[in-house]
């Protein structure tokens, strides 16, 4: 039998890697209880996870590709909008569920020990079942328009590795940020609508930063995901190579990934007591 001591004076401020293997099963746990009741009790049941990305890229297709006719490149609008959107409605799933998190699961907070942080990361296995809806989508437009995968899809693993780290980079600084902050529940949303549009998802970067001055370039680029959603088009169906200035999302990202951890230890020791 395993004997856990659980001493707070003697807490590292450092991940533990450890402790996160050894709750594995309520890693697991957590993201089958989420899998199961997130469409329970409705009448589509999981056929809303088809529906909500099949109207959103249909609304994308009549705006962006049949009235404001963006230039993609020769890439059919359908298969270049799903490309964005495969990413990012991922990240965007994983930001929203992780955000609220911690604050949801007060009573099992309150009353047993566990790494917190399994928690939020619980949140990003749950969003594999929108971006598996994602890929498929992918794979069924190129077929339609037969269209093959570009040479650069050897970088394609690298690009979801990408997404998986950014979406957790911002959702586990919301789910600290949350539970002392709670306004955080409400900017959540906005983050996320505001987030779609400011994100080349359904139109492609070069349409915003070509009109842009070089300091709202930088700006612009200081978003994660738009790079990132940029890199994972660029992997999957080729065309012009990702800006120079991506480099600015995946420096930020990384910054972010390493700040939301140090601070998610920090709020940790007094989670119990203030959440």
């Amino acid at each position: 039998m395993v004997h856990l001591v659980v001493d707070a004076e003697k807490r590292s401020k450092l991940l533990n890697l450890k402790e996160l293997l050894h709750y594995k099963d309520l890693f697991y746990i957590l993201a089958y209880r989420d899998l199961r009741v997130r469409y329970a009790q409705t009448a589509l049941g999981l056929s809303w996870a088809l529906l909500q990305p099949l109207a959103t890229l249909t609304i994308f297709t009549v705006v962006f590709g049949k009235a404001v006719k963006v230039d993609t490149g020769g890439i059919p609008y359908p298969l270049f909008a799903v490309c964005g959107m495969a990413s990012w409605t991922y990240f965007a799933f994983v930001m929203k569920e992780s955000g609220n998190s911690i604050i949801s699961a007060q009573g099992m907070v309150k009353k047993i020990y566990f790494p917190r942080l399994v928690i939020p990361l619980s949140k990003a296995v749950v969003g594999f079942v929108d971006f598996a809806i994602g890929l498929s989508f992918i794979i069924a437009l190129m077929l339609a328009y037969q269209v093959t995968p570009s040479s650069n899809i050897i970088y394609f693993p690298v690009f979801i590795v990408l997404t998986i780290v950014s979406a957790l980079a911002v959702g586990i600084w919301l789910s600290a940020l949350t539970i002392r902050y709670r306004d955080f529940q409400h900017v959540v949303p906005f983050l996320v609508q505001f987030g779609l549009y400011a994100t080349p998802t359904a139109y492609p970067a070069s349409a915003v930063i070509d009109n842009l001055p070089k300091w709202a370039t930088v700006v612009y680029y200081l978003n994660p995901m738009a790079g990132v959603i940029e890199g994972f088009r660029w992997s999957l169906l080729g065309g012009t190579p990702p800006s120079e200035y991506t480099y600015l999302s995946f420096t930020l990202m990384i910054v972010i990934f390493i700040s939301a951890l140090f601070y998610f230890k920090k709020v940790e020791r007094v989670m119990a007591d203030i959440v």
